[in-house]
Order: C-alpha cells, then sequence, then structure tokens
C-alpha cells in the first residue's frame, strides 16, 4: 500500500506537498536473446543499473509494461509515467503533394487521431492501461499515448482518464501536433510535454507565464557517442521549479544477438541486416547501455549530472565550501557521506572526510571548513565525493553518487611537465640540417626529424636510428561521424573534410645556436573546393631533442565548422601503452565530460576504444596536458602549454566510417594517434537540436602550440597515477 498525493500548483509539480523533480529514462521491455519478453530478474537488473545512476524516474514507453515492473518500481522507489499503447506515428508519413515538415504536421491526425472512427478504440487502450496498474503507486502519471498527433480520439481518452482518476497526472506529448485550422481541448492535460526542445525554447515557455509544469518527455537521444548536452538541460531544470525533469531517451540500445564475433564479442544486428526492405537502421541502437547492459560512457554522465548534492561555491581563502542538497524529501545528512582529495598533476596530495553535523533538508545549503594542502607548483584540483551514507534496496553503503571537481589556485599553475620544458636552458650546438630532394634532415642528441617541404610536415621522428613514424604525419580535420554529426556531417562532406589533406606553399629553414626552425605557410585543400583552411606551420627542433609546433591557421568565410583540428601520428603497434594527464577515465568532450575528472591514468591502447556497436568517432580525452604513448623499447610524449584532447586507437577513422558493425573492424596494424587543439563537441543531433554554437569549431582563427619528445627525459616527481578502469573519483 502506498499513500502519497500528487498535484499541480503555480506549475509546479508536488508530492505531498513538496516539488520534486523526475530524473528519468524512457525504458523498453528489451532483451538481445529473448527479445521484448524479459523475466523479472533482467527487470531488476535495470533497476539495480538505474538506481546506481542516479535515475529515480520511468516512462513505459510506449506500452504498459509487465505488471511486475510496476510491482518493483514500487517496491525499489521509482516514480512511473506508465503510457497506454496508442501510437500512429506512421500516419505523419504519409505520400502528399507537399512533402514539408508544416504540411505533414497539420495532416498528421486526419487518419487516426482526429477520425471518431477510433476513438473508442483509442479510449479503450486508455482504460485498459488504468484499470490493469491503477493500484500501483509508483505510477504518478498517465500518459495516452506516444506520437499520435492530437484530435479527438485522445482529447476523449484524457477526458476520461481525468474523470476516472483525478489522483494522478495526465501526460500528453503529441498534443502540440494538431490541424491549425481549429481549436482544441487541453483541459485534461496536466503537464506541458516537449521531445528534445532546443533550450532557446524552452526559456521562451517558462518566460511566458505557463500554467502547466514543463517535462522532457524525450531527451538527450542518447545513440552511439551520446549525450553531450545532459549539463545544458539540467542547468534550467535546477533553477526552476517549473522544470519537473525528463526522461532521457533511452534506456537501451535495441539489437539482437547472432552469435560472437572470433575475439568473442556478441554480433548485435539492426535495421536492414534481415535484407527488409523498410527499416531505421541503427536509429534504435538509442541507448544509455548495450543490449546487454553493459553501460556507455553517457550513463556515466547522466549519472554525475543528476548527482544528488552539488558544490556551489568555494572559497578557497576562507576555506568555505558550500554543498547544496539536490534532493526532494531526503537530509542530505541522513543520506550521503561527503570527503575530499587534492590532486596535483594528477597525485593525490592531500584526502580527509568532511562531517555533516547538522540538518541539510531538501533543497538547501550547506557551508563546511575546508582547507586543504595546496602545492605551490602544479595543476591542483580538489575532488569532492559522495557516497551512500546506508544500505537501500537497492545499493550497498559507500556506493559512490557523484562528485564536484573544482580547480585550485596556487603560485604556479601550469603542469609540472609544462613549466620544465618552459623553463630550461637552450644549448648552443648546432644542428647539422640536410636537405634531399624533398625533405629537410634535422639531427639533434635525442632526436632526428625529416619535414616534407610539399606539407610543411615531419615525415620522419627517430631516436638512435628507430622509427617512430609508419606513415607521415598529417593535418587533421576530420573525425568518424558520430550518430550526432549524421546532419553536419552532410555539410563537412560537401566540403570535402573528409578529403584534406595539408599542400606547403614554401618552405623556410632558420638554423641558430641550440635550434632550427622550419617555416612554411600551409593550406588544408580537397578536390574540387579552394581550400578550407589557410596559415602558418613553425617547427622548432632544439639540441636536447624537443621538437615544437607552433600553428595558426585561418577558415576561409563561408566554410562550416570543422569536426576537429590536429596531428595525426601513425606508430609502431608495439607502442600500445597510453599514459597521460587530463580528463578521464571516462572518454570526454567540450559538452561531455561531467563524468570525468583531472588525473594521471595508464591504459592500454585497446582499453582506450569504447566499443560501439555502430563504429564512430569515441575515446577522446580532453584538457590534457601531456599524453605519453610507449613500448617496444621507444616512448613518445606529447607536451601542451595549453591544454589539447587527444585519441589513441588501434583503428583509422576511415575505418570506423567504413564499417557498419564494431565486429567487423579491422586494426590499422599501427597505434593511431590523434593530438587535438580543438574537436567538435557531441551533442544529441541525432534526434534532438543541433550542436549549440559554443561546442562547435567555428572560429575562423585557430591554432595549436604543443611539444613533441623522443624518450623523454622529464619525468613525474610521484609513482602514484590512476588506472583508466579506475571506478572511484
Amino acid at each position: 500500500v502506498g499513500i502519497r498525493e500528487v498535484a499541480v500548483s503555480d506549475a509546479v509539480v508536488h508530492l505531498n506537498g513538496r516539488p520534486i523533480t523526475l530524473r528519468g529514462v524512457n525504458r523498453h521491455d528489451s532483451d538481445p536473446t529473448t527479445g521484448p519478453v524479459v523475466d523479472l530478474e533482467h527487470m531488476l537488473w535495470d533497476l539495480r543499473l538505474m538506481k546506481e545512476h542516479n535515475i529515480n524516474a520511468v516512462r513505459s514507453s510506449h506500452y504498459p509494461n509487465d505488471p511486475r515492473f510496476y510491482q518493483l518500481c514500487d517496491e525499489h522507489g521509482f516514480y512511473v509515467m506508465s503510457e497506454a499503447d496508442n501510437e500512429s506515428h506512421g500516419t505523419q508519413s504519409r505520400f502528399l503533394a507537399d512533402p514539408s515538415w508544416d504540411n505533414q504536421v497539420e495532416h498528421w491526425n486526419e487518419p487516426i487521431a482526429d477520425n471518431p472512427e477510433w476513438t473508442e478504440t483509442t479510449v479503450d487502450r486508455m482504460r485498459l492501461c488504468v484499470h490493469r496498474e491503477k493500484n500501483r503507486p509508483s505510477i504518478i502519471s498517465w500518459s495516452a499515448g506516444n506520437e499520435c498527433s492530437y484530435g479527438c480520439t485522445l482529447e476523449a481518452a484524457l477526458f476520461w482518464a481525468k474523470e476516472f482518476d483525478p489522483t494522478r497526472l495526465t501526460h500528453y506529448e503529441s498534443s502540440y501536433y494538431r490541424d491549425s485550422k481549429r481549436r482544441y481541448d487541453y483541459s485534461c492535460i496536466d503537464l506541458y510535454s516537449r521531445m528534445y526542445p532546443a533550450i532557446e525554447e524552452i526559456r521562451d515557455y517558462l518566460d511566458s507565464d505557463p500554467d502547466k509544469p514543463f517535462i522532457l518527455v524525450e531527451y538527450c537521444h542518447a545513440m552511439g557517442n551520446s549525450p553531450g548536452d545532459l549539463e545544458d538541460y539540467w542547468e534550467i531544470i535546477r533553477a526552476d521549479e517549473r522544470m519537473c525533469g525528463g526522461f532521457v531517451w533511452e534506456w537501451c540500445d535495441h539489437a539482437v544477438t547472432a552469435g560472437t564475433s572470433d575475439d568473442g564479442r556478441p554480433i548485435q544486428l539492426y535495421g536492414g541486416d534481415h535484407d527488409e526492405a523498410v527499416h531505421d537502421g541503427n536509429f534504435c541502437v538509442d541507448g544509455l547501455v548495450s543490449p546487454d547492459r553493459v553501460p556507455h560512457p553517457g550513463l556515466a554522465e547522466l549519472k554525475n549530472v543528476q548527482r544528488p548534492a552539488r558544490v556551489v561555491e568555494y572559497d578557497q581563502d576562507e576555506g568555505l565550501l558550500t554543498i547544496h542538497n539536490d534532493l526532494d524529501h531526503t537530509d542530505l545528512s541522513q543520506y550521503l557521506r561527503i570527503s575530499y582529495e587534492v590532486r596535483c598533476d594528477g597525485v593525490v596530495v592531500d584526502r580527509e572526510d568532511l562531517d555533516l553535523v547538522e540538518p541539510v533538508p531538501p533543497h538547501t545549503s550547506v557551508m563546511l571548513r575546508c582547507e586543504p594542502k595546496v602545492p605551490p607548483t602544479g595543476r591542483c584540483h580538489l575532488l569532492v565525493t559522495y557516497r551512500l551514507a546506508r544500505p537501500d534496496s537497492l545499493l550497498t553503503a559507500g556506493h559512490i553518487l557523484g562528485f564536484d571537481e573544482i580547480a585550485l589556485r596556487n603560485a604556479d599553475r601550469r603542469h609540472r611537465w609544462v613549466a620544465a620544458l618552459a623553463g630550461r636552458p637552450i644549448g648552443e650546438t648546432r644542428l647539422p640540417v640536410r636537405r634531399e630532394g624533398t625533405r629537410i634532415e634535422v639531427d639533434s642528441d635525442r632526436l632526428s626529424c625529416a619535414i616534407d617541404t610539399r606539407t610543411g610536415l615531419p615525415v620522419s621522428l627517430s631516436s638512435e636510428g628507430r622509427e617512430l613514424l609508419e606513415r607521415p604525419v598529417e593535418l587533421n580535420i576530420w573525425r568518424a561521424p558520430t550518430d550526432n554529426d549524421r546532419h553536419a556531417r552532410l555539410e563537412w562532406e560537401r566540403a570535402h573534410y573528409h578529403q584534406a589533406v595539408a599542400r606547403a606553399y614554401g618552405v623556410d629553414v632558420d638554423e641558430e645556436p641550440g635550434c632550427v626552425t622550419i617555416s612554411a605557410d600551409v593550406g588544408l585543400v580537397a578536390p574540387s573546393v579552394q581550400p578550407a583552411l589557410r596559415g602558418r606551420l613553425v617547427w622548432t627542433l632544439t639540441d636536447d631533442g624537443v621538437l615544437s609546433l607552433s600553428l595558426r591557421l585561418r577558415r576561409t568565410l563561408g566554410f562550416p565548422s570543422l569536426p576537429r583540428l590536429g596531428l595525426r601520428l601513425f606508430l609502431p603497434e608495439s607502442m600500445s601503452q597510453v599514459d597521460y594527464y587530463g580528463l578521464g577515465p571516462q572518454e570526454s568532450y567540450v559538452d561531455k565530460h561531467r563524468a570525468s575528472y583531472h588525473g594521471a591514468f595508464s591504459a592500454d591502447v585497446v582499453d582506450l576504444h569504447e566499443d560501439y556497436i555502430r563504429p564512430q568517432e569515441n575515446g577522446s580525452h580532453a584538457d590534457c596536458n601531456k599524453v605519453v604513448v610507449s613500448g617496444g623499447g621507444l616512448s613518445l610524449a606529447a607536451v601542451g602549454p595549453t591544454p589539447f584532447s587527444f585519441n589513441a586507437s588501434r583503428y583509422t577513422q576511415e575505418e570506423l566510417a567504413a564499417r557498419r558493425r564494431n565486429t567487423e573492424l579491422t586494426p590499422s596494424g599501427s597505434t593511431v594517434l590523434c593530438l587535438d587543439a580543438a574537436m567538435a563537441g557531441i551533442g544529441s543531433n541525432s534526434c534532438g537540436p543541433a550542436l549549440r554554437p559554443r561546442y562547435q569549431v567555428d572560429s575562423q582563427e585557430l591554432g595549436m602550440e604543443l611539444h613533441l619528445l623522443l624518450n623523454p627525459l622529464i619525468t613525474h616527481t610521484s609513482t602514484h597515477t590512476s588506472t583508466h578502469n579506475e571506478v572511484k573519483p
């Protein structure tokens, strides 16, 4: 028995008199082997994973679920939006003389949604949904269906639901789509619901003095490497009580297991793999977890975005940390334990527990004394971690609920490798320079370098006669399109970014004591279009074996934003160990990094690959100051005076883009290292709004500063590193 009161007051959803926020997902009954038939253990598995990742609500998209699922939600404390089995999405794609979206919307409701012949059937499905589960307290809302457009049939279904059960909220998103020539009754809909709106659309609604709460019934389409805009949505959800939260689309990838590959991975089939004429390709491979419930990085991102507490202010001078309780009904002091670490260049130098002595009621803040020891040099961060204080029905005590990271001030905030390179003395030794055809060769004690005068880029990097490059270095602006790049890639390919290569227009050599500088005017060119970028590239080799790059480029007016900008190196396959300082251990991008923190991480290159079912760009790590790739007695370090991102993989971006499935990928035989000054964000544009301008690589002026070192002499001052597979912050 559950006793609770659900109501809307002043456009805010309340449960038992308190405003609530739905941190939800859309869930289908789905299993890669049994299809839509799932057993009790499978349902509990889903709910446990959800609880572990701070999810508190489920929409039964798009039909009533197995009755036992609702019982589990009652038992383990989930909010549920139970949806009737009404869907007529296909009537939107009828043949019309005018195929425009606006005209399709005008006529979408004619066959079913606004056709009285379908009223009894529509209402009957609403009745069946309500009557079967009317005694389940976890259900706080009835949804009349999904994507049918709107009309008399749905008006009748919602009227019946509201009249029969006024104790629950009513919902129907597709009321937004209707015939503009007639008026409709929305009085029986309690929630204003939208799918995949832009942030600006939400702000416009909230500014209109609305009388209904706003719910994101589907948002942040989690298809492939996604979603990248969770934090942006949650900024506005947390700021306004009239935003009652939302349901990420969706919980799991939909695919059918058909055996295993030679290396033991499941072969997952999706649309088109059975030679069917009509299908959606991989459009249903769009979940936060794989078909067999292995979490994708997007689920970790969602977990930390929806963490139960947040640092809202840190006064380092006063040593005061302000933490806000984002829970709706629970005192923070009874729910979690808080600790902090100070990491300097990734090394833990201080750690402490923080005691919550006084009560911290829902939606209030507490100030805690926090005076950590901060070294005078190095990139230092305060990492505040939240752990479950006591076990509940699905989680054990100590389970990590989330974390916050705050950059700390000190006398020199540069990473110590960066500072060491900037402050090192340059000798007076003159370096030998040779011209061999299209090559300019320069030798130092630790590194020999050859620059191709046709590209301005290295074709050889060697040490003591051992070559590191298996192919010439490339200036790289392409990435294997993500599912969210499906629209942007059309413009990228029209601009021939996928075919762009560097061309040098004159190369200058300047020899000075202790260093040689090779400069070139360069362009990024491709067949049948003008150069997309032009600029100046400068390489400097010093007598201590440091090869430094300074790159300045200007994007040609009219060309679209770039997928990325950086270098691509092909290193021997034996160089498989990767050590880096930056955001990890999860993959991270400019808009998708809330599950990552700054640390010193180690991994094999194989483990840096995120194995999405449809191959695409993956495994990048942002805000790095250094990365060292080593193995087979060789080592190459890249150090950035300004932070960069990197990707290390067995696969080329061309291979990732060409293959339909992860089990079809063929390793390149090299360790492919991408060093990027800029990388486009991820967003959720596979079904959501376009990538926001601030996450695009759309500056007219672009640049890169980087140092390359072979078998670097610089060493870390501590032996501590965090493994890439580390699960705790």
